[in-house]
């Protein structure tokens, strides 16, 4: 059982839902960010989900790809942020750490290595959002052999047909995208997100977290009360773009995730 599988099943047991915060590694340097990151836990985050940097992130808007921008021209790396994960580890040993990124960085460490590695310094699961299921052999399977969650995206347009294809190999949860598009694109609507976590849950017994378009606690709450929890990335990120100090980043956090926790 991961962290990821272990959190899930505490929250089920307390009845409330999850709160997942997206960060991205690094940003808008080393030592701010993981000064926010540490502070998760203590602000109601019940997973992180951690931005790997990468210069062409397509299922990234503005927000997150400016955030990927800032912490690559401050210095880091795949190494870098695996060691951010080990700094955070240092004060944190139960909090689950997803880390959502794209393939290229990966395959250019190398597959056995890299997966030794991140495991190694704490990560629980991840979330590469350009390897399709066809190429479940190439990350996929190895990354459950080695102990992480894989942790798949299923989208409005992912249809009946498709869906079986999804969900084979994921594990941890299920990430609903709540709308078509990139991150920060649009808002997300319960009324319709609703009927698509149902048809997901019907197909599965992963849990169902819903992100992008989740801005608000009102908004997070409604989100939350139709699916098993929420994950509230561009408006976090935004804060930190903002030059805010961390307490206040973290305010915001806390307000987001009491409202996710009332569902």
């Amino acid at each position: 059982m991961t962290r990821i599988d272990a959190k899930f099943a505490a929250l089920k047991a307390e009845g409330k839902k999850a709160f997942v915060a997206y960060v991205m590694a690094g940003d808008p340097d080393y030592d701010a960010s993981l000064e926010v990151v540490k502070g998760l836990p203590d602000a109601g985050v019940d997973i992180i989900e951690l931005g790997l940097p990468f210069t062409d992130p397509m299922a990234d808007g503005p927000t997150i790809q400016l955030a990927g921008q800032r912490a690559l021209e401050a210095g880091m790396t795949l190494e870098r942020t695996l060691q951010f994960v080990r700094d955070f580890r240092a004060g944190d040993d139960t909090t689950p750490i997803v880390l959502m990124g794209y393939y290229n960085p990966i395959y250019n460490r190398g597959v056995d290595t890299f997966l030794a590695d991140a495991r190694a310094a704490g990560i629980d699961g991840l979330i590469v959002v350009d390897l399709p299921p066809e190429e479940d052999e190439e990350l996929c399977i190895p990354a459950q052999a080695a102990g992480l969650n894989f942790i798949r995206l299923a989208t409005p347009t992912t249809d009946e047909r498709r869906l079986p294809k999804v969900l084979q190999n994921t594990s941890g949860f299920v990430y609903y995208v709540s709308i078509t598009g990139i991150t920060g694109a649009a808002a997300a609507e319960a009324t319709d997100v609703g009927p698509e976590v149902a048809r997901i849950k019907a197909a599965t017994d992963l849990p169902v977290i819903v992100g992008f378009g989740i801005r608000t606690p009102e908004t997070a709450e409604s989100i939350a009360g139709v699916a098993d929890g929420c994950v509230v990335g561009s408006a976090i990120v935004g804060a930190q773009a903002e030059g805010k100090p961390a307490a206040e980043v973290l305010a915001f956090v806390k307000s987001l995730s009491d409202g996710a926790h009332r569902a």
